[in-house]
């Protein structure tokens, strides 16, 4: 890919923004842009706000390779901007993106496609602290966030729901617990040129998979390729694979699993596809091409050389 002068494409990096997860989505960013200049791009990193577009026009970036996470810059938003801007971009589309932010709807089009989900209900968050929506042990989510901000664990047992924070949304998802281990599976492209489905990673916690745990170093320990019963980890790439297609994901996504062994392969549920997985030192993308042999610099280029609008 070539510059519009005929010099290194000018790759602008979108990172930062004012979602919940700004920082994790500033560290991505910068580890991008690091492994982009090394791959011989001129790269501008931008912590994106209002002034976006403005700023975009004063840059005139060949691609924005898109490292926010979270509202705006995860759900179709900041998309929509660029498409408006005819400026390509990295990772999914429009409606790709918000229908994947939107945990119902994500669910509703598993089911449409034969892939297994966990038992859930959208409610007010009021209702959730009223009384228990269904018999514990239950998760409490917000229907569209990420990296498991504001994820709320009601144990079997126990005698109370949930006092959630004031920073949940009005309306909640509320999950049957599924017990089990922990699987994850990116998934490069679905076209015939493309990668496919990487491998899978068995992620290993001291306890509930949270932002700590995803983010912090040590937080959480990955078996990767996981030590998998073939069957579950042919099943875990063919349903990754299943849910990007589905979704109309283009470039990297990641789709998480839980999988009660005791069940054989009725036992494997999809939580969830993200279409911006995350890029930071102790994330699982990363992770998983470097075991197929994709440097971090190597997933970054073919992110940018994959950057398209599509329309």
């Amino acid at each position: 890919m070539a510059g519009s002068s005929g010099t290194s494409p000018r790759v602008a990096v979108l990172m930062g923004g004012p979602s919940a997860e700004r920082e994790v989505s500033l560290s991505s960013g910068r580890g991008c842009a690091e492994a982009l200049r090394g791959e011989g791009y001129e790269v501008v990193e931008v912590d994106c706000g209002p002034d976006l577009p403005a700023r975009l026009a004063d840059l005139h970036p060949d691609v924005c390779f898109n490292a926010l996470h979270g509202r705006w810059g995860e759900d179709g938003c900041v998309q929509g901007l660029l498409e408006w801007l005819r400026i390509p971009y990295t990772h999914s589309g429009v409606l790709a993106s918000a229908l994947a932010m939107d945990k119902t709807r994500t669910k509703d089009t598993y089911r449409a496609h034969g892939l297994p989900v966990a038992e859930s209900v959208i409610v007010t968050r009021a209702e959730a602290m009223a009384a228990h929506v269904m018999a514990p042990p239950y998760v409490v989510k917000p229907n569209a966030e990420g990296s498991s901000v504001g994820v709320y664990l009601v144990a079997e047992g126990a005698n109370a729901p949930p006092r959630l924070s004031d920073a949940m949304p009005a309306t909640v998802m509320v999950e049957r617990y599924v017990a089990g281990r922990e699987l994850t599976c990116s998934v490069m492209g679905a076209g015939p040129q493309d990668r496919g489905a990487l491998t899978v990673t068995d992620i290993l916690t001291d306890g509930w998979y949270d932002y700590d745990a995803k983010y912090k170093p040590g937080g959480s320990r990955h078996v990767v390729p996981a030590e998998l019963p073939k069957q579950i980890f042919d099943a875990c790439m063919d349903m990754a694979a299943t849910a990007h297609r589905a979704l109309g994901c283009r470039g990297v996504s990641r789709t998480d699993f839980r999988w009660d062994e005791g069940r054989g392969l009725d036992g494997l549920i999809l939580l969830e596809t993200n279409t911006q997985p995350g890029m930071t030192p102790t994330s699982l993308t990363p992770e998983q091409a470097a075991v197929c042999g994709i440097p971090f610099g190597a997933l970054c280029r073919w992110l940018v050389e994959d950057a398209s609008c599509d329309r």
